[in-house]
C-alpha cells in the first residue's frame, strides 16, 4: 500500500493512519493528490488555484515531526480543498468575482485553522457561483463552469460544487464548503459524496467580506461544513471543526456526542415536503432505500410531515430579501447580468419587506424553531430528500417560473437552514447513471445522531466515489 499512484483513492482516515504509522510520507500523499488534480481537473474545472508550495512545505513539516517522534493530529497529511469564499492565509478570497481577485486573507478562517491544527493540508481552492448568490449551478466570472463528473449535461450543484466535484473525483479526500440553504448538501448529493451541515453555532466561522461583518440573516443561516467520500471521514472532520473560538463568539461549547438512548431512535420520513407533488421516482426510491436501511438497523420508521414548512420558507426569504435589498445596489455592480439574474428573479416574485415586517419575521422564526424542537421530541431523526428532483441542467433560470422550478425541489434544505438544525447528506446509489442521496436531520447540536444514521445507510447501500469523470457529451466539449 502507499504508492503515489493510489493514495488519492484512500479515505481521509485511512491516509492519516498510514502517515501517522510512517508507512506513507505526507509528502507522498500531497504529491499523489497534486498529480491527480493535474490529471482530472482539466476535465471538470473544480479546483481554481493550487496551493502546491505551501502544501509541500506543510507536508515536509509533518514528516519532520513524525521522524522526531512528535504526536501528529488525527488528520495528519490529509489534503483538503477550500471554497473560494473561505479565508486561507496568503491566498485571495475571491468569492469568484474580479472585485476580490487581489483581496489576500492575512490569516486562516477558523475551520481552515482547525483542520491545519489536526494535521490536514490545504492543496487548492475550489469554484463557486459569484458571491455564492448566483444560483445553484457552480459557475463564476473568474473561473467558469464546474462540470458534473457523472454527466456533463447535469449541474454539479452549488454553491460548494467545486469541493463536491474535487472530493468525488479523488482530487482531495476532504473539502471545506459552506451551506446557507443547501450549498453543501445539494452538491454532495449531485456528485455522490457525503456532506455535513452543522447546527448554527456548532463550528466557528468567519464570513467577513473585506472586514465587514454580515448582518443578521447572513449571520444566522450560512455555516461552514465538510464534504467527504464516507461518513467516517465526515465524523473525523466534525470532531476537529467543532468547538468555541475567539474569532466567532457564536460558537457554543455543546458536547460532540449527546446522551445515548437504549432503544433505536424513531425516524420520521418525509417524501414530499409540503405536498407539492413533484417527487421524481428516482428520488422516492432513494428515500425508500434509506428508510429500509434504517428499519433494517432497528429504527422504527413512520411517514410524517414537517412542521410549519411554508412559514419557514417564507421567513427565510423575507429576512434575506430585506437585507439584500439594502446591499443590492453595491452587489449588483460586482455581478454580470447572468449572475445577477437569480436574485433579480426572486425579487420580481417576492418584493422586499419593510422594517416592521422584518422585525415580525424575527419572532416568527423563534416560533418555527419551537415547532421543530417539539417535532424532534417525537421523532429524533428526520429522513427526507435533498432535492425532490435529480440534478438539473447546468443553466441559470431566465424567468421567475424557471427559478421557482429549480428552487422548490430544495425546500427541505431551505427549511432546515432556517431552523438551524444539523443535517447529513449521504448517497444511496445510482439511478439512470446519476448519484442519488438523502439527508438525515436531527435536533440542535445532535450531529452525532445524523452521523450515526447516515453511517447505517452507508453500511447497507455503499460508497460511490472516488470515480473517473465521464466523457463530455456532444455539444459540451472534449473529454
Amino acid at each position: 500500500m502507499g504508492t503515489a499512484t493510489d493514495l488519492w483513492a484512500l479515505e481521509a482516515s485511512e491516509l492519516a493512519e498510514l502517515v501517522t504509522r510512517g508507512e506513507v510520507s505526507a509528502a507522498e500523499a500531497v504529491e499523489a493528490h497534486l498529480e491527480r488534480i493535474a490529471a482530472v481537473n482539466p476535465r471538470v474545472n473544480a479546483v481554481t488555484r493550487l496551493l502546491e508550495d505551501s502544501a509541500r512545505q506543510a507536508a515536509r513539516e509533518t514528516d519532520r515531526r513524525r521522524a522526531a517522534g512528535e504526536r501528529l493530529g488525527p488528520l495528519a497529511g490529509v489534503p483538503f480543498t477550500v471554497k473560494e469564499n473561505i479565508h486561507v492565509a496568503g491566498s485571495a478570497t475571491t468569492h469568484g468575482v474580479p472585485y476580490f481577485r487581489d483581496w489576500v486573507a492575512p490569516s486562516d478562517a477558523p475551520p481552515v485553522r482547525r483542520l491545519r491544527a489536526a494535521g490536514a493540508i490545504p492543496v487548492g481552492r475550489t469554484n463557486m457561483p459569484d458571491l455564492a448568490i448566483a444560483g445553484v449551478h457552480t459557475v463564476s466570472q473568474l473561473f467558469g463552469d464546474t462540470v458534473n463528473p457523472w454527466d456533463p449535461r447535469r449541474s454539479p450543484g452549488g454553491t460548494s460544487g467545486g469541493d463536491a466535484v474535487a472530493v468525488a473525483t479523488g482530487m482531495a479526500p476532504l473539502g471545506l464548503g459552506n451551506d446557507s440553504g443547501g450549498s453543501v448538501r445539494n452538491p454532495a448529493t449531485f456528485n455522490g459524496v457525503a456532506g455535513l451541515k452543522p447546527s448554527y453555532g456548532r463550528f466557528p466561522a468567519d464570513h467577513r467580506m473585506s472586514d465587514q461583518d454580515p448582518v443578521l440573516g447572513h449571520q444566522l443561516f450560512p455555516v461552514d461544513g465538510p464534504l467527504a467520500r464516507s461518513v467516517a471521514d465526515l465524523r473525523a472532520a466534525y470532531e476537529v471543526l467543532a468547538g468555541t473560538d475567539w474569532q466567532d463568539p457564536r460558537a457554543v461549547p455543546a458536547p460532540l456526542y449527546g446522551p445515548r438512548q437504549d432503544a433505536p431512535l424513531r425516524v420520521g420520513v418525509v417524501m414530499d415536503p409540503g405536498g407539492h407533488g413533484d417527487v421524481h421516482p428516482d428520488v422516492r426510491a432513494a428515500i425508500e432505500a434509506a428508510a429500509a436501511a434504517l428499519e433494517d438497523a432497528g429504527h422504527p420508521v413512520e411517514e410524517v410531515e414537517v412542521p410549519r414548512l411554508q412559514d419557514a420558507l417564507d421567513g427565510y426569504g423575507a429576512l434575506l430579501r430585506a437585507e439584500f435589498s439594502l446591499a443590492w445596489p453595491m452587489l449588483r455592480r460586482l455581478l454580470t447580468d447572468d449572475s445577477a439574474r437569480h436574485i433579480e428573479l426572486d425579487t420580481q416574485r417576492h418584493p422586499a419587506i419593510g422594517l416592521e415586517e422584518y422585525l415580525r419575521q424575527t419572532g416568527v422564526r423563534l416560533g418555527v424553531q419551537r415547532a421543530w424542537a417539539r417535532f424532534f421530541e417525537d421523532f429524533p431523526l428526520l429522513l427526507g430528500p435533498v432535492s425532490t428532483q435529480p440534478a438539473p441542467e447546468p443553466v441559470i433560470p431566465r424567468t421567475p417560473q424557471e427559478r421557482d422550478a429549480m428552487m422548490s425541489p430544495m425546500r427541505l434544505l431551505t427549511a432546515t437552514t432556517y431552523v438551524g438544525v444539523p443535517a447529513v447528506a449521504v448517497p444511496t446509489g445510482l439511478a439512470a447513471g446519476l448519484p442519488q442521496g438523502v439527508q438525515v436531520v436531527a435536533g440542535m447540536y445532535r450531529e452525532d445522531r445524523c452521523l450515526d444514521a447516515a453511517q447505517r445507510i452507508e453500511e447497507r447501500l455503499g460508497v460511490l466515489t472516488p470515480m473517473e469523470p465521464r466523457a463530455h457529451r456532444a455539444g459540451r466539449g472534449e473529454s
